[in-house]
């Protein structure tokens, strides 16, 4: 069995402002406090309130821990990852959240891709300085992947974003979106009453008709554009404009509300139009025209028979498919080059105060921080071991068979601190071991410079060593502490694991918990301990005032005292199934 690495998880307090309130407000009973509630580390939501101390933050207006649930983010900057050039925030509602630029990823692997030519490099003299002549590809350096199989290329090394979105698969090219309208609507006349008009007025002339097909093989970006402009022309035809030009339900919302309000001062009113009735229900897009894509039998066909000679291997993951949008992929040589998803930088904002937790730098190539509150800086860091070390083939815990924990408070303040620690006498659930902790109050004195402690070695401060502790000379004592450094305090914790038989010592047992005799949970037995711990010290004043208003104040009056409470659970150990 793998050994077992204690640790030590902290709560963070806005999971209890989030509870429901099932006591009856007509009562008028004083409720018991939060800190007469004990806290379950079993319990389900305690799996979304413990946090390690390295991954919570520190609000100095609240004085409370913050944890990642209960910060609001705010973008700083967007970037590339590839070429850490910065993006303004406007082009990336414009243009999307991918790099515009020439920073493309392989399809195949993900790696970088790079351009090269597909003409022979210039030799002889001064070739360096020759200039590179096109076609251009984009080649994957890890796979050995190209854009060519593809059959895409480019005419110039710069602005692949940009002419890459101009060409399909084989270099066809792809219509703008100017170039689309245009194109529905010629097809739109041709096929429309417009033409029909035209040709009974000149029956003598003869209008050219092209063949409009209905399964017309469109392009993504066609196909979605053919769409919105039918379901907005159904939704004109549903909704016809009333007296006052305003749309069903009066149209407040619509986009084109305020030209048609503007309409009703410059005299181009909708009364002079003819009111047009209300048409029936909408009917779905019937031809490629309208945005309907239908798949045709010869597709499939080719498909199938491309499955059946290259293989599976040939076909594209889900993984690979999901980075095209409106785009199906099936097979590899239908992948396209992948644009690099930018990133961004975020600062991190208390929910309750909007205070600013975390802000970083906003130049793109520096990972420092302009503000980071972090809750190490500010809470007592907690560690806990066994005060005996034990092989690793013994690091179970014996049911019934008291062990002791060296819990160790190391204060990163630059005051001393006062803890106080308060645990139950059994821990919750159903198998309940029985724990006590030798001291719990102490204090844990001051971070300061590290010649402080030797000056007050050599006052005759005793402080007691490993080797003493080793050589049986001090055991653990009721409100003593163990050992005392700096800035930490160490305290013996004694456990008595309980027995994970149905039928142990009625002693260990929870009320709540006798009736349940099923089978052993996963992870119900690992020994888990759940602490309060109260944090109390005197700081300086969050805004000094001496000298003002006539005479200063002494440093007694500047300092106040402050106070921190907070549940922690502390990891022990696995329990043997003896």
């Amino acid at each position: 069995m793998s050994s077992f690495t204690p640790y030590t998880y902290f709560q963070c307090p806005c999971t209890e402002a989030s509870l429901p309130n099932h006591r009856n407000p007509s009562q008028e009973e004083p409720s018991s406090s939060d800190d007469d509630r004990t806290f379950d580390p079993r319990a389900p939501r305690a799996n979304y309130s413990l946090y390690p101390l390295e991954h919570l933050f520190y609000c100095e207006d609240c004085h409370q821990i913050r944890c990642p649930r209960c910060v609001l983010d705010e973008i700083v900057t967007w970037y590339c990852p590839n070429c850490l050039f910065e993006v303004p925030s406007s082009s990336v509602k414009a243009e999307g959240n991918r790099c515009t630029r020439s920073c493309f990823q392989c399809p195949v692997c993900i790696a970088p891709l790079s351009v090269s030519s597909l003409e022979a490099p210039p030799t002889g003299l001064g070739y360096e300085y020759a200039p590179q002549n096109g076609p251009f590809v984009l080649n994957c350096g890890y796979c050995s992947w190209s854009s060519k199989e593809t059959g895409i290329e480019f005419e110039k090394p710069n602005g692949i974003f940009a002419q890459l979105a101009r060409v399909k698969n084989g270099g066809e090219p792809i219509l703008t979106a100017k170039e689309r309208k245009k194109d529905r609507e010629r097809k739109r006349d041709f096929s429309g009453t417009s033409a029909e008009k035209e040709r009974e007025e000149t029956p003598e002339v003869e209008i050219p008709r092209e063949p409009l097909d209905p399964n017309e093989k469109l392009d993504p970006e066609s196909q979605f554009s053919n769409l919105k402009a039918f379901y907005q022309g159904q939704l004109a035809e549903a909704s016809p404009a009333s007296a006052l030009g305003f749309t069903g339900d009066y149209g407040y919302g619509s986009p084109g509300a305020l030209s048609r309000i503007m309409g009703l001062y410059t005299g181009s009113t909708a009364f002079d139009k003819k009111v047009k009735a209300k048409a029936g229900t909408m009917r779905e897009a019937q031809d490629a025209l309208e945005g309907l894509q239908l798949t045709t039998i010869s597709e499939e066909e080719e498909a199938l028979t491309k499955l059946r000679t290259e293989g599976w291997h040939c076909t594209s993951s889900a993984s690979q498919r999901a980075e095209f949008l409106n785009t199906n992929a099936q097979f590899i040589t239908e992948l396209r080059p992948v644009a690099y998803l930018l990133r961004t930088k975020r600062s991190k904002r208390c929910r309750t105060c909007r205070h600013i937790l975390s802000k970083p730098e906003s130049k793109v190539s520096t990972i420092r921080f302009r503000i980071r509150l972090v809750a190490l800086n500010y809470i007592p860091s907690i560690s806990i071991k066994p005060l005996q070390p034990t092989s690793s083939a013994s690091s179970l815990l014996q049911p019934m068979r008291p062990v002791q924990f060296l819990l160790t408070f190391k204060n990163p303040l630059f005051d001393s601190v006062k803890v106080t620690l308060a645990t139950p006498t059994k821990t919750p659930g159903r198998f309940a071991s029985k724990v006590t902790v030798l001291c719990p109050q102490f204090e844990v004195g001051a971070n300061t410079d590290a010649w402080d402690e030797a000056l007050r070695e050599g006052t005759g401060e005793k402080r007691r060593t490993k080797a003493e502790a080793s050589e049986g000379q001090h055991q653990a004592e009721a409100g003593k502490v163990w050992e005392r450094g700096r800035n930490w305090v160490s305290v013996v914790v004694e456990v008595v694991p309980a027995s994970l038989h149905i039928g142990g010592p009625e002693f260990l047992k929870n009320e709540e918990m006798k009736d349940d005799e099923g089978p052993l949970k996963e992870d119900e037995d690992v020994c888990e301990i759940p602490v309060f711990v109260r944090v109390e010290w005197e700081a300086d004043a969050a805004h000094d005032e001496s000298g003002l208003g006539g005479g200063g104040s002494k440093e007694k009056d500047v300092r106040e005292k402050r106070e921190l409470a907070y549940w922690c659970v502390l990891g022990v150990g696995r329990i043997a199934k003896v």
